[in-house]
């Protein structure tokens, strides 16, 4: 193999990228075109064909584990058994046991209060969950992985993408490129880190039946990518009811603790709970279980420092005022509102082109956050989300 460095241009930005090759060199496209996303985007390729190969773990960063696995509890006296009961319960490291309160872990079948307080005790032996200086925050800070969205633009809104380790909701009418984001996502992730990408496999939660595996085919060629390969590194799950959509994801501790995964799709997060709570009455139980769920996805994405986008619709707003045209608000209210860590709008702009809108994001200028004014417009190319044209 031979090092070379080629310098890309996207969008007037020169970009040099440090690539190995085992193949005869060859032209590379933009980054951020209409047409392809860097075919050359890999380090991995496939012997024959010249196509990226997803990472296994074993081939990670040199970087330490970012949780640790249940079993280590019995290295500090906690009986194999209970263990076992832990894992049954989806609970599958250390850092997620942490997460539960004692009174959900004494509702584990065999597991007495005395037994649960000793596990805690072992597992804080094995994992900080204290006090760190701000210092260490920061360092901690740089195990965040920002995954390429395919549009140069809407990555700079986002400050270099969608986030690991953070729950990222997009809302807005139909047709306004929700799903088309997740497709893209799909394929972006499995990018290794050093291409913008997010080296790992994508979950799937559909609860509204819009995933289309037939829509990866053309967005992975587009980024010079195996279509089959990409597919593979898909886990899809189509949900029916809240209920099964939680289940769905108190089983993803046991995949994600064992295969690297690196984002969680839930389109969309509000639909089924709309469809079974239905009036006022119902309410405050809905919120109740959204707010469950909503906490289960927080836990997923800081356990095993995932990224979460999830879509979200959006329902009239009667006090938009009247000097608002067709005002509309995203559905969920205050509990879905305060689980997101970045909020997007998306609108419908000219043909294919979309207006995306930050509406809230903790890593913004105060001035921005409340003003709406940071504004980035993409398209919906054949090869998924990419910047618009002029």
């Amino acid at each position: 193999s031979t090092a070379c460095e080629y310098g890309l241009v996207a969008s007037g930005l020169v970009l040099h990228v440090h690539v190995l090759l085992s193949r005869p060199q060859r032209d590379l496209p933009s980054i951020h075109g209409g047409g392809c996303i860097v075919g050359l985007y890999s380090v991995h390729r496939a012997e024959e064909q010249g196509q990226l190969q997803l990472v296994e773990r074993e081939e990670f960063d040199d970087e330490e584990d970012l949780f640790e696995a249940i079993d280590k509890l019995i290295s500090q006296g906690i009986n194999s058994g209970d263990v076992k009961k832990l894992q049954d319960a989806g609970i599958y490291t250390c850092n997620g046991l942490m997460m539960h309160t004692k009174k959900h872990l004494t509702g584990i079948k065999g597991l007495s209060e005395a037994k649960v307080d000793k596990i805690c005790e072992a597992a804080e032996k094995i994992v900080n969950f204290g006090y760190i200086t701000g210092s260490d925050a920061l360092i901690k800070r740089k195990s965040v992985i920002r995954v390429t969205t395919g549009s140069q633009a809407l990555d700079e809104l986002l400050g270099g993408g969608i986030e690991t380790g953070a729950i990222t909701e997009a809302f807005g009418e139909f047709r306004s490129g929700k799903t088309q984001l997740a497709h893209t996502l799909c394929v972006s992730t499995q990018l290794p880190t050093n291409m913008r990408g997010g080296n790992g496999k994508v979950a799937y939660i559909d609860t509204e039946g819009t995933f289309r595996p037939d829509r990866i085919v053309p967005i992975a060629e587009r980024f010079g990518m195996d279509p089959g390969a990409v597919l593979d590194n898909i886990i899809y799950a189509r949900a029916y009811t809240y209920e099964h959509q939680y289940n769905l994801l108190l089983g993803l501790a046991a995949k994600m603790s064992e295969e690297p995964f690196r984002l969680l799709i839930v389109d969309s997060v509000i639909a089924l709970f709309r469809v079974d709570f239905t009036g006022r009455g119902e309410l405050a139980e809905r919120q109740q279980k959204l707010a469950q769920m909503l906490s289960r996805l927080i836990k997923i994405a800081e356990e095993f420092n995932v990224a979460v986008y999830m879509t979200n619709q959006v329902i009239a707003d009667p006090g938009g005022g009247v000097f608002i045209s067709d005002p509309k608000k995203p559905a969920g209210g205050h509990v879905l509102a305060h689980a997101a860590t970045i909020r997007l709008m998306f609108r419908k702009g000219k043909g294919e082109q979309r207006v995306c809108k930050v509406f809230d994001a903790p890593n913004l200028p105060e001035a921005e956050a409340i003003s709406l004014i940071a504004i980035h417009v993409f398209q919906i190319t054949p090869g998924g989300i990419a910047d618009a044209k002029d």
